[in-house]
């Protein structure tokens, strides 16, 4: 019986189509490069950081995203950032009596803006807060030790098998992998991923199909 759900965030709960074009600009590129440099990113199983290192070969990520903060262009979210079925899919999750955690491979700033979003969620954590990130075991242990649960009864939710699905299931968690974003359309019919996840899912609302009794 699963009591507690686990969300990833990048393509999970929130789009990341600003995100991308907000460094496009940054870099002075278009946004369509830098998202098909995403895409080739992607297909290659590799970091989407790596579409950034594509672009600008030898970019220091940490300087940049530092300069930008500084020049006041730095990591926003608002409402339009959220996908549609989020605050409905976690309140119904709410409702059934399951605790609900949002934790991401986020920085601590995102963290704080998600926090302010007031989502239905009994806890807003990111990996900068935590001081580790997706997909190292010490995170998934992370995860189970804020769940309230056993590995057995919490479930795993992300776009990104190699951050998401593959890690969580070593781990012992169930695991469910949304058709959503670039890895998540990319990946969705990976005989590997259809095999380590426990669903695959099209949207946030299947969930409540998951968890019906």
């Amino acid at each position: 019986m699963i009591e507690t759900i686990v969300l990833d965030v990048g393509e999970t709960l929130i789009r990341d189509d600003r995100y991308w074009s907000a460094w496009a600009d940054w870099l002075d590129a278009p946004p369509h490069t830098l998202s098909a440099l995403v895409g080739a990113a992607v297909v290659q199983g590799r970091d989407n950081a790596d579409a950034l290192r594509l672009l600008r070969p030898g970019i220091d990520i940490a300087a940049e995203y530092a300069a930008r903060e500084a020049a006041g262009c730095g990591e926003s979210l608002d409402e339009r950032d959220l996908y549609a079925d989020v605050r409905p899919t976690l309140a119904a999750l709410q409702g059934r009596g399951i605790r609900v955690i949002v934790a991401g491979n986020q920085t601590a700033k995102a963290g704080q803006l998600l926090r302010a979003f007031d989502l239905p969620a009994d806890l807003v954590v990111m990996s900068a807060e935590w001081g580790v990130a997706k997909p190292a075991p010490e995170f998934f242990a992370r995860v189970l030790a804020v769940s309230g649960a056993g590995p057995q009864s919490t479930l795993y939710v992300g776009d990104h098998p190699a951050n998401d699905v593959f890690p969580a299931r070593t781990a012992g968690l169930l695991t469910a992998h949304i058709r959503r974003g670039p890895w998540g359309y990319w990946w969705a019919d990976d005989p590997e991923v259809r095999a380590a996840a426990d669903w695959s899912i099209n949207s946030l609302t299947d969930l409540l199909d998951v968890v019906s009794p």
